[in-house]
């Protein structure tokens, strides 16, 4: 299972997903759903743009949950947690998040892959504020996925 907000799906995303399909027979993306958090993509757009980008792959699926992911992971038999690492920021984190997830399942390991270098920069958050300033994100979301609409002036 890889879980996130995917607010939107890079192609550093994008990448870690299809590198996971050569580890694990099936990937689970999990959108998880976070009402204290405010979104800048809505959910049903966020899930239509995974699904599109991965239409080609049957062993992929998309859901979303709300709730603890280690819940989803026991609700879909899932036995993995895959995170992508960019920076020891990055481990920090997912490290501690990881022990306590071992912790509340014990059965499910979390799986760590390094982002190739080319997206090591790259996170959700600078491609939300290059489309706020209305700047051309295409260069790091997914082939096909149309943000027009959500371009501000």
């Amino acid at each position: 299972m890889f879980p996130g907000s995917f607010d939107p799906i890079t192609k550093g995303h994008e990448s870690i997903i299809l590198r996971a399909l050569s580890l694990f027979d099936k990937v689970i993306i999990a959108i998880g759903i976070n009402e204290q958090k405010k979104h800048f993509f809505p959910l049903d757009e966020r899930k239509k743009w995974i699904g599109k980008v991965f239409e080609d792959y049957p062993q992929i699926e998309v859901i979303t949950y709300e709730g603890l992911t280690v819940d989803v992971c026991k609700k879909m038999s899932a036995g993995f947690i895959l995170r992508g690492l960019r920076t020891s920021a990055d481990f920090e984190f997912e490290r501690s998040i990881g022990q306590v997830n071992k912790m509340m399942l014990p059965g499910v390991e979390t799986v760590f892959l390094l982002t190739t270098p080319e997206y090591t920069a790259l996170n959700s958050n600078i491609v939300r504020d290059i489309i706020r300033h209305g700047g051309d994100a295409t260069p790091f979301i997914p082939d096909g996925l149309d943000i027009s609409p959500y371009l501000l002036d």
